[in-house]
């Protein structure tokens, strides 16, 4: 009942399975009202929550599993929103090189690749806390450490709806980010992402301001903001993955990235529709087109960029860039409080 909304307030939800349940009307309200035949694990229990809704931030098989994570996860935040969060010495050099990194984007732009290997090579002792797993998962967020500091990640992935932006990505990692905003923890993303979903599913659903939620809090988001552009970084899905245009502080880009409105093949076919009937010339408009825009550097001229780097250097790119931000001030201009796209 009223009851449910108590955690909903909170930061977080972790749920045992088969013995944590929230809903606002419970099985036998539904079956009188609706003569729908649900079980509470159905209805509102912890894989429901994790997997469907959303509200939940992780599920465990559990009570001494959730509790021995949920000690882990603490470790990552500040005691309140006054302080920095805390930080602990690793044995991992900040500087460390990862060569295994420069073969992590395939050559062809429409294979796949799993992000959270990046994720974990660039944190401290590979020591990743994921939230929301199960849910939008063509999002990725979590802490990690970084030069003994927590970060919070937030990456595309591209192994899921080739790391497309939809309304449940968007909120799921508006929430984060604002979060962090909250306690005082840098935000470091990771982009690989050729645009929003289309389609009239995510247009009547309101894609336009639920994907104006990210927007809005990349922007107003004051704590230091790093950005690495792996691969593809097309459209609006660009601007609203933490670029250079909602005040982003250090934006990288590895030579594989491609930053552009749309992607090659789109972008030729709309520029030179009057030569959609020969194939041959659209093909060399095509490479032309490559050859000018599919890489970082015309974006790095105009500023877009900070510099392009090699994937191997990418940790002690972020740790050197995280050091120089640490006492990083930023008061955005006084009203009595945002309104943000709800």
């Amino acid at each position: 009942g009223g009851a449910v909304y108590s955690p909903s307030m909170t930061d977080f939800i972790f749920m045992v399975k088969d013995s944590s349940y929230m809903f606002v009307t419970g099985p036998e309200v539904v079956k009188t009202v609706t003569h729908e035949d649900v079980t509470s694990e159905e209805l509102g229990g912890a894989v429901t929550h994790t997997t469907k809704s959303g509200v939940a931030d992780l599920a465990f098989e559990n009570d001494v599993e959730a509790l021995m994570m949920l000690r882990r996860f603490i470790s990552f935040l500040p005691s309140n929103n006054r302080e920095k969060p805390p930080r602990l010495p690793s044995q991992d050099p900040a500087d460390r090189l990862d060569f295994s990194l420069d073969t992590l984007v395939p050559d062809n732009p429409n294979k796949p690749y799993n992000i959270k290997e990046l994720i974990i090579k660039v944190s401290d002792d590979g020591d990743f806390f994921e939230l929301q797993r199960e849910y939008a998962k063509n999002i990725v967020i979590g802490f990690a450490r970084m030069d003994g500091s927590t970060v919070g990640i937030v990456a595309n992935q591209p192994l899921v709806l080739a790391g497309c932006l939809d309304i449940k990505s968007s909120i799921k990692a508006a929430r984060f980010v604002r979060y962090c905003d909250a306690f005082n923890i840098p935000v470091v993303t990771f982009v690989d992402v050729p645009g929003f979903m289309p389609g009239t599913a995510q247009e009547y659903g309101g894609i336009i301001k639920h994907g104006a939620k990210l927007l809005y809090a990349y922007a107003e988001c004051t704590v230091p903001k790093i950005t690495v552009i792996t691969r593809k970084a097309y459209g609006g899905a660009y601007d609203v993955m933490a670029s250079k245009h909602l005040r982003g502080d250090v934006n990288f880009a590895w030579p594989s990235a491609e930053i552009a409105v749309m992607g090659p093949k789109g972008a030729v076919e709309i520029i030179f529709r009057e030569e959609k009937n020969d194939p041959a010339k659209l093909a060399a408009r095509e490479a032309e087109y490559k050859a000018k825009f599919a890489n970082p550097f015309v974006a790095g001229a105009r500023g877009f960029i900070d510099d392009v780097i090699m994937p191997n250097e990418t940790r002690k790119r972020i740790c050197r860039s995280l050091a120089m931000l640490r006492n990083k001030k930023l008061e955005n201009p006084w009203r009595k409080h945002g309104n943000i796209p709800l």
